[in-house]
């Protein structure tokens, strides 16, 4: 069996991006807890727009937060647009009530291969990018458990230095680093960015399925976040009470605008097969929603989701930390 999970830094554009409008979700459940948030940032080249809808009786200014979020990241200014309205009534209706702020899939997995419970070549690609605090991507081939090779690209670093970093965290296998010879020049200086566009990057990686929407820049109405959230813990709880070390559980919700409980809520056991390399569902259920409620309020209230947490998980990840509630089982 053949896997490659890629990641990226928080100087990466689209990660500059995801947590700008994190610190703006962020600021505005500080002042009012009932915001209601939907925003997208784009930036590249010196420039910065900010797009979106937000409901709130927090007097903020997004420019300010954007400028802010940026400034620390690279120590540098930048120009901000902000074209942000209010949300639109139509979906507060059903949000009003408690119901789920749109329609989506949210998938939750869950696995032995390592202690933050995610697909090895996945967290492999996050280990090694911990150190830097620049623009970079990571790669991880694994076959048969065996790690097979490493692209590591680093702004500013030597191959040299890069392939030490990937021998002390991987040991001795196939190295690409920097390999287009020169990687000076990063960030917005380099690139565009937009919010959401690494979702299978904050999620588990390329070998587990993603719903289609992403996390950064939305309120926990949102079942984009709050959904794939819950997903994440129910499977934890499922993967601990099957109790063997070869499972892995893949956990799938499915809301429709304006209703609380979700249309489709199962959870699949999967297992390698004892013939070959390919993995088999072993076992299919409906999840017990009295012991797991995938209400968003629900959800809401369990991981007390209407605090400012949100820039951190933009910045780290949204899966695999403990400090984290979905992942206390």
């Amino acid at each position: 069996m053949i896997n490659t999970a890629e990641s990226v830094t928080f100087c990466h554009p689209d990660k500059i991006c995801d947590q700008i409008s994190d610190a703006i979700l962020d600021e505005c459940l500080m002042f009012d807890v009932n915001s209601r948030v939907a925003v997208e940032t784009m930036g590249g080249h010196g420039k910065i727009f900010l797009m979106g809808e937000i409901t709130t009786n927090a007097q903020i200014n997004y420019i300010k937060v954007a400028e802010d979020v940026y400034r620390n990241l690279t120590g540098k200014d930048i120009y901000v647009s902000s074209h942000i309205v209010e949300q639109s009534p139509d979906i507060a209706i059903g949000v009003d009530t408690g119901g789920a702020g749109d329609q989506g899939v949210q998938i939750g997995y869950a696995c032995n291969e390592n202690e933050a419970k995610i697909p090895h070549e996945m967290y492999l690609a996050r280990k090694l990018l911990k150190p830097y605090k620049v623009d970079g991507k990571s790669q991880v081939t694994v076959v048969d458990g065996r790690i097979d090779s490493v692209v590591l690209s680093i702004q500013g670093k030597r191959p040299s230095y890069l392939k030490r970093h990937i021998y002390d965290v991987c040991g001795e296998v196939d190295a690409y680093c920097n390999n287009t010879g020169s990687f000076e020049i990063g960030g917005f200086d380099a690139d565009s960015g937009v919010t959401g566009r690494k979702i299978v990057v904050d999620s588990y990686g390329p070998r587990v399925p993603v719903g289609g929407g992403a996390f950064s820049g939305k309120d926990p109405t949102k079942v984009d976040r709050s959904g794939a959230y819950m997903a994440r813990f129910i499977a934890l709880n499922i993967l601990k009470e099957t109790n063997l070390i070869e499972n892995e559980v893949l956990v799938k919700l499915g809301y429709v605008i304006g209703k609380a409980e979700p249309l489709m809520a199962v959870a699949e056991i999967r297992r390698q097969s004892r013939r070959g390399n390919n993995l088999q569902v072993v076992e299919t259920f409906d999840i017990d929603q009295k012991k797991f409620d995938c209400r968003p309020q629900a959800i809401i209230e369990r991981f007390d989701l209407k605090r400012p947490i949100y820039l951190d998980l933009a910045k780290n990840g949204h899966f695999g930390i403990k400090s984290y509630p979905w992942e206390n089982v």
